[in-house]
């Protein structure tokens, strides 16, 4: 029996590849259906890996249990281990008699979908409605907590997509005393573990244990070197501040104008719990012959704790930039929209992914052109035959109509198609139906009147100005030089003549 199993493992592994050629053959239109591609594939993946540890554990042979049967079928009696065998086979279904047998050759195939029915994927119930399949993140729930926080800048959410990762003041005004508490090591830890999962669910191919190893090694690295921001332990000297004439605290890492002012900063509260938490600190680095308090020991502990959650939540961030962006794009967007428009949107939304489903082989052989289109909000279409976004819609303005006399009471949708006509032939053919020729001058003028006013007033002040230029009467001195009558005779007064 080993050797069949042997022999199912490779037929196994050879399904699995080609179910994995299949799939990746194939590019889907749809985020939904490429994500659960991907994720089937992760699956496909796993399966191989765990097939292959069993046939190379049978390969091995420790026990000698595969050459034992090797050799059994080798010498002796040919047929009689191959009976032998048979016989348990026959015995184990006689025993479990609906067992069902397992089909290797349907196992990993696309199951193709009959008339009237729909696909349900199995990504359908990882992902909140807000993230839309992966393509946004939804950090409404931690913003709530972070809100909850004491001593924190209140952001609202937009801002505080720009700075979550950003664990040093002026960003997110948390210092480091304000973090030694249960209740931001909850927060922090659960920033990072929902940044970990979006990941995990968006990129389920790539090799994310690894990534998060080369996580962990880098600020285990950065914590032996002292050089965790925020984080650093101070070296119990005599304290250095920065070159300049104020006086500065080490224990707030804060530069005070003058001795007074430092000195009435000494008897407040915040520096008294800073200067704690520091001498605590410093008794911990300091502790080389093992005598320190456990106290002290214990606080160095957390700190480690959450700083390595908030470099991993960083290194995270850093590496979901793009998703991070987008969803600032969409947060911003849909903050500019009505509920009416939400929900219009929304339906959109599942329409497309209903419209995307594969459908059956043996339906009518119709091309994809003959489909019909769902724009139930009549929007405009696109270059690959289908109607725009909504979001697009809204933000140039394509609902909105500006009309032009001059053209003949054409409309133009949105505001960019307007500008953009007044140099387009048919506004310059119109122009110059009224008679006018320099267009550049009636930029944003629409009506008729309007434009034969201007042009009218145009050409007054032209000939008014020929006639004045026209009309001077020009004198010439002994000396042969030429002026106005005017300024001849003031001369000629002043006896400068």
């Amino acid at each position: 029996m080993i050797l069949e199993e042997q022999r199912f493992l490779h037929e196994d592994l050879e399904r699995l590849e080609q179910a994995i050629s299949d799939r990746v053959a194939e590019e889907p239109r749809h985020v939904r259906e490429r994500l659960n591609r991907d994720h089937q594939i992760a699956g496909f993946l796993d399966r191989i890996q765990d097939q292959s540890k069993r046939l190379l554990d049978i390969y091995k042979d420790a026990d000698g249990s595969r050459t034992k049967e090797i050799q059994a079928i080798s010498t002796g009696e040919p047929l009689e281990e191959f009976y032998k065998q048979m016989a348990d086979i026959k015995s184990f279904h006689q025993r479990y008699p609906n067992e069902p047998v397992e089909n290797l050759e349907r196992a990993y195939k696309k199951r193709t979908l009959g008339e009237g029915e729909t696909t349900t994927y199995e990504i359908d119930n990882m992902f909140t409605g807000e993230e839309a399949f992966g393509k946004f993140m939804d950090l409404t729930t931690i913003h709530e907590l972070y809100l909850n926080l004491p001593s924190i800048k209140r952001l609202t959410y937009l801002q505080y997509l720009d700075a979550f990762d950003s664990f040093v003041p002026p960003q997110l005004s948390i210092k480091r005393p304000d973090k030694m508490t249960d209740q931001y090591f909850n927060y922090v830890g659960e920033l990072a573990k929902y940044l970990e999962s979006f990941m995990r669910r968006t990129r389920p191919l790539e090799d994310l244990e690894k990534l998060i190893k080369s996580f962990d090694e880098d600020f285990d690295k950065a914590w032996n070197d002292n050089d965790v921001v925020g984080w650093k332990l101070e070296v119990p000297a005599p304290s250095i501040g920065p070159a300049t004439d104020g006086v500065w605290c080490a224990d707030c890492e804060k530069e005070f104008k003058n001795d007074n002012v430092y000195k009435a900063h000494l008897t407040g509260k915040k520096h008294i719990r800073a200067a704690e938490a520091r001498a605590a600190r410093q008794e911990a680095g300091n502790d080389t012959n093992g005598s320190a308090n456990r106290g002290s020991n214990t606080l160095r502990l957390k700190e480690r704790a959450i700083a390595e959650r908030e470099f991993r939540v960083k290194r995270l961030a850093a590496a979901m930039s793009q998703e991070r962006s987008d969803t600032r794009v969409n947060v911003e967007r849909k903050q500019g929209m009505t509920e009416r428009e939400r929900q219009m949107e929304l339906d959109a939304l599942f329409a497309e992914s209903s419209s995307a489903a594969p459908q059956a082989d043996d339906s009518d052989n119709e091309s994809d052109g003959d489909d019909k289109i769902y724009n139930p909000l009549k929007l405009p279409l696109a270059w690959d035959g289908k109607p725009i976004p909504f979001w697009l819609y809204k933000l140039h303005g394509l609902g909105v109509e500006f009309r032009c006399e001059i053209c003949g009471n054409y409309v133009y949708m949105g505001r960019r198609a307007f500008d953009k006509h007044f140099n387009e032939a048919r506004h310059i053919y119109g122009l110059k139906c009224l008679g006018i020729t320099n267009t550049t001058l009636f930029r944003e003028i629409t009506d008729i009147a309007d434009a034969v006013k201007l042009w009218d007033k145009i050409q007054r002040d032209k000939q008014k100005g020929k006639k004045d230029e026209g009309s001077v009467v020009q004198m010439e001195d002994a000396e042969g030089n030429v002026m106005p009558e005017k300024v001849y005779y003031d001369l000629q007064k002043q006896g400068l003549l």
